[in-house]
């Protein structure tokens, strides 16, 4: 019996208006089903590309009753799909706003959620400064579901670099992991592909990631490069460059059977302690 999947990744250039990055998902989407996708995952900020509390609270409202998440649920339901919406912003009461990975089902009901845990706070060099947790508040738990045809463990963009979190996901049955993201340029170039094949190989996993690409609205530049990654490593798609596009591949879950048969990192793991020695000790020359 086959267990062959076809995923997709479909790669954006979001800007700050709700309605036109959404049409633009729609089309990304339609291009992705008609090359057999029975999964499609977009970036992170899909549905708004904006960087602060300011322009998140014009264009970000509560889950409830919330017209972006529910086109999107007409988006999956209209093409009979999995979804997954990389991420879009969500109101929350205390003012601030969870980074939030939705995945839709074919009938547009959510299958899925998950709240990006790891918020990137940093100062780039040249560039201004980052502070997610500024705007954004952190997740607390980590996601793994089941889709007809392999488990799905989700993170979101700067997870990629907490190698523990997709450990946790592997061993919580993941097969696939997804990495919706929006990478700087100078981060990307350096980091963006080595990152995602060190998850895929330490965790023998499939890793799909869906990247924003290009100037924004917002005066921001993202690398792109969306690629999908099979668990020895080895890149099966990818989009070179930063314009907007779609990727596909056939996963197959014997290959994450054979990578973590062959290199049992997950099964081979142990609890250790850390003793840390703070005298100086001389060393005989």
């Amino acid at each position: 019996m086959s267990t062959s999947t076809r995923i997709a990744a479909v790669q954006m250039r979001s800007g700050l208006t709700p309605a036109a990055n959404l049409d633009a998902l729609d089309a990304l989407v339609a291009q992705a089903v008609a090359q057999g996708a029975q999964y499609v995952l977009s970036p992170e900020v899909t549905v708004a590309f904006a960087e602060n509390s300011e322009g998140l609270a014009r264009v970000a409202g509560p889950a409830e009753e919330n017209g972006d998440i529910a086109r999107a649920a007409e988006i999956a339901d209209a093409h009979n799909v999995y979804l997954h919406v990389g991420s879009l912003a969500v109101a929350l009461p205390d003012g601030r706003f969870a980074n939030r990975s939705m995945l839709f089902g074919p009938d547009g009901s959510v299958v899925a959620s998950y709240d990006k845990i790891h918020l990137f706070d940093a100062t780039l060099p040249g560039l201004r400064e980052y502070r997610e947790s500024a705007t954004y508040r952190g997740g607390e738990e980590a996601v793994v579901t089941p889709l007809p045809g392999f488990r799905l463990g989700m993170a979101i963009c700067y997870d990629v670099r907490f190698p523990a979190l997709f450990n946790a996901l592997a061993n919580g049955g993941a097969e696939v992991i997804s990495v919706p993201a929006a990478f700087t340029v100078p981060t990307g170039e350096a980091h963006w592909e080595v990152l995602l094949r060190a998850r895929a190989i330490e965790t023998g996993s499939y890793v799909i990631a869906a990247a924003q690409g290009g100037r924004h609205e917002n005066g921001r530049a993202t690398y792109g490069h969306s690629m999908i990654i099979d668990p020895w490593g080895k890149i099966l798609a990818q989009i070179d460059g930063d314009a907007p596009g779609v990727i596909v591949a056939d996963i197959d879950l014997e290959r994450v059977a054979d990578a973590r048969g062959r290199v049992p990192a997950l099964a081979n793991a142990r609890p250790f302690s850390l003793s840390v020695n703070q005298s100086a000790r001389k060393v005989p020359v």
